[in-house]
């Protein structure tokens, strides 16, 4: 069990909140962390010869770094004045645990940011916020997603006005520290088959809490081992009946549940906590454990947004059936998936940038008898570092898409945009975070043996990332959801027509994809051509649409033959290619959407060669796909590979400004191979000298 706070520091957490009540969180940002930051939305004013965003006029840096300056600045100017909160390279799981609930309380308390409001008003700054914290300290991110994001964001879009009146203040200025207990020891992914239930006691007014079994435990569970005081309890709804018909199982619903006591901290009567222990990664973030033994709790307790009980026992719901309210719920969580998108872009950026500026410093052989040259000047190496520096770009304005696109599900609770959000966040999430797995694992090898040292951060970035794979979902769970929603489309759109009728959809889907496919133009391999948006875009279609309609019609007979659920697994790796394909075809049609509005000459001539090297790298990494469909001929694959490999070198040249646009400072990036200039002394001052 956790041990109580101490006293010193329950006082100091009831005056930082007894000042927020009062409205002295709105202190001046000039004496808080000495420059004359605005923490209201506008745009700050920053002494020029700062360092840390003096790239602000740069148009790339505006686009990508510049949009959330507002959110970005004061957090990071913050931990530069206060060192002592920065991690260092080495620590303890219970002082990092420790550490990162300061860092959070620091950007509540002393900053003065209100992340619940931002969450509930104006969402693209919240994400903006927790991409912000986590270039501070992964642990950090998570531990603010966990408040704010799951047990915040489960009260005030599943509970109704009533809960929002009583916890919201509380929860932003974290008086109650929350907890979102959803998975269990024996389901994670299939929430619908949760074991916790939550059985309604007409008698008391009151719903009984229980762990029926050892695999019923809510395991996982971020904030429960040490800080938490509450947790939105994810629980199967029983009601009993006063006949012989038995109870009556309404499905998974989530209630507040407190567990522990806000006045000594110690486990509420019922509650068991344990800690999850050390893991991989993350151990800035207190996972725990947590079962009830018959727990009571107010029938008020219910988030009854989708499903309410009366007193009298009688269950009501706006929607019609359990599968549409579990829908709703779920649908109502996909901010988590959001945030793990942008944020797995977030730490592709610092590794990126790591990377390439340890690549363009590091000089490795040459000529004989010249000096040596940059290791990015061989092509091995660019062609590591640099599709992945134009991946890191087209994820960057795929998820700010998927950002748009959320804030305006919550303002306009549209059925169309709610549906796009969903299918778009599983598929963004999954594909943003495997990519990023991997490239953090290229980008330490790329570095050799200094990418082994850990005050260079790919160990802790890697370690730290790798659970964003299993988190809000498992990836290849979401991306059968995406597979899933493209099928469903396809059948309305084909039910019970003819064969042609589906040729025809993918000759409309892919605009062109008739003369894309006669002999002359899969025979074309001039730069134009290949550079040229509609032949990269009508590529990636095509794939798509023959990979939906191929895997259609192999489930529709497989069906016949051996069930659904067994043809589904039967064509299970074909529905996961198909559900990538989809994805990289998103990200590349907003990567030439940015690439068009950019309004700056040479800012737009960068974003291009990288949108190019983007499409044309895919393209190159699945040409046995094109090539047996005889989309592309063989002239043309080769000729392709040849551009890509001519594309590295050009962002080669311009590589060090692309990395400097991402807007990570020094001192917060941290890795002394990864910093603008004096790298190595820096490095050598690390171990002593």
């Amino acid at each position: 069990m956790a041990s109580p706070i101490s006293d010193d520091k329950k006082v100091r957490r009831r005056m930082q909140v007894l000042s927020l009540h009062l409205g002295a969180n709105k202190v001046s940002p000039m004496s808080l962390i000495g420059s004359n930051i605005c923490l209201s939305g506008e745009e700050s004013e920053l002494p020029e010869e700062d360092p840390v965003f003096n790239d602000r006029s740069n148009a790339l840096f505006r686009m990508v770094a510049g949009k959330h300056r507002s959110i970005h600045e004061p957090i990071l100017y913050y931990f530069r004045q206060h060192p002592e909160l920065v991690n260092p390279v080495e620590m303890l799981k219970d002082e990092h645990r420790e550490l990162t609930m300061r860092q959070l309380e620091a950007i509540v308390w002393e900053i003065g940011l209100r992340p619940l409001t931002l969450l509930s008003q104006d969402p693209a700054k919240y994400f903006a916020l927790t991409e912000a914290v986590g270039h501070v300290d992964l642990s950090l991110g998570i531990k603010l997603g966990v408040q704010y994001s799951l047990w915040g964001g489960s009260v005030i879009n599943l509970g109704t006005q009533k809960h929002r009146d009583k916890y919201f203040e509380h929860i932003e200025n974290l008086e109650y520290r929350g907890c979102f207990a959803m998975t269990e020891l024996h389901h994670g992914s299939n929430v619908q088959a949760l074991q916790t239930t939550a059985t309604f006691d007409k008698e008391t007014d009151e719903f009984v809490i229980n762990t029926p079994n050892e695999g019923a435990t809510k395991w996982w569970i971020g904030n429960a081992a040490v800080h938490g005081q509450f947790a939105t309890v994810f629980a199967r709804l029983i009601l009993p009946s006063s006949g012989s018909a038995g109870d009556t199982d309404m499905g998974v619903h989530a209630f507040i549940v407190p567990i522990r006591s806000l006045q000594t901290h110690a486990p509420l009567p019922g509650v068991e906590i344990r800690d999850c222990g050390f893991k991989v990664g993350l151990n800035g973030v207190d996972n725990g454990a947590l079962r009830f033994h018959h727990v009571r709790i107010p029938r008020d307790n219910l988030l009854n947004r989708f499903g309410d009980v009366s007193k009298d026992g009688v269950y009501s719901s706006p929607l019609p059936t359990l599968n549409k309210r579990f829908a709703a719920t779920l649908g109502e969580l996909v901010g988590g998936r959001v945030g793990l998108a942008a944020g797995s872009v977030g730490v592709l950026k610092a590794a990126a940038t790591i990377a390439i500026r340890y690549s363009l410093l590091r000089q490795q052989f040459g000529p004989p008898n010249k000096p040596e040259i940059s290791i990015l000047d061989y092509q091995s190496q660019q062609c590591r570092l640099l599709p992945m520096l134009a991946s890191t770009y087209a994820f960057h304005f795929a998820t700010d898409y998927l950002v748009d696109r959320y804030v305006e599900m919550k303002k306009t609770l549209d059925d169309e945009v709610i549906a796009d959000v969903h299918a778009l966040s599983a598929g963004l999430k999954a594909y943003v975070t495997a990519y990023t797995a991997k490239s953090l694992s290229i980008c330490r090898e790329a570095c050799g043996g200094h990418g082994y040292a850990a005050v260079n951060r790919f160990g802790s970035l890697r370690n730290d990332h790798d659970i964003f794979q299993t988190f809000e979902g498992d990836n290849t769970v979401l991306l059968q959801q995406v597979s899933a929603d493209l099928l469903k489309q396809f059948k309305k759109k084909f039910e019970g027509r003819a064969l042609t009728v589906t040729w025809n959809y993918l000759r409309d889907s892919m605009g062109t994809y008739l003369s894309q496919t006669n002999p002359v133009v899969t025979h074309r391999d001039g730069e134009g051509h290949l550079r040229d948006p509609n032949f990269q875009l009508d590529a990636f279609r095509y794939r798509t649409a023959r990979l939906l309609q191929t895997a259609a019609f192999r489930l529709r007979k497989l069906t016949k033959q051996h069930g659904s659920f067994e043809a589904w697994n039967l064509c299970l790796n074909h529905l996961l290619t198909l559900a990538e394909s989809h994805i990289e075809t998103v990200i590349l049609e907003k990567f030439i959407h940015a690439v068009n509005r950019c309004d700056d000459k040479t800012a737009k001539s960068r974003l291009k060669l990288l949108c190019d090297l983007y499409a044309l790298d895919r393209i190159w990494q699945d040409i046995g796909t094109y090539r047996n469909q005889d989309y592309v001929a063989p002239n043309k694959a080769k000729a392709i590979q040849r551009l890509v490999e001519h594309l590295c070198h050009e962002v080669r040249l311009v590589a060090k400004e692309l990395v400097d646009a991402f807007g990570i400072p020094d001192f917060i990036l941290r890795a002394p191979i990864g910093l603008k200039s004096r790298q190595y002394s820096e490095y050598s001052h690390i171990v002593g000298f």
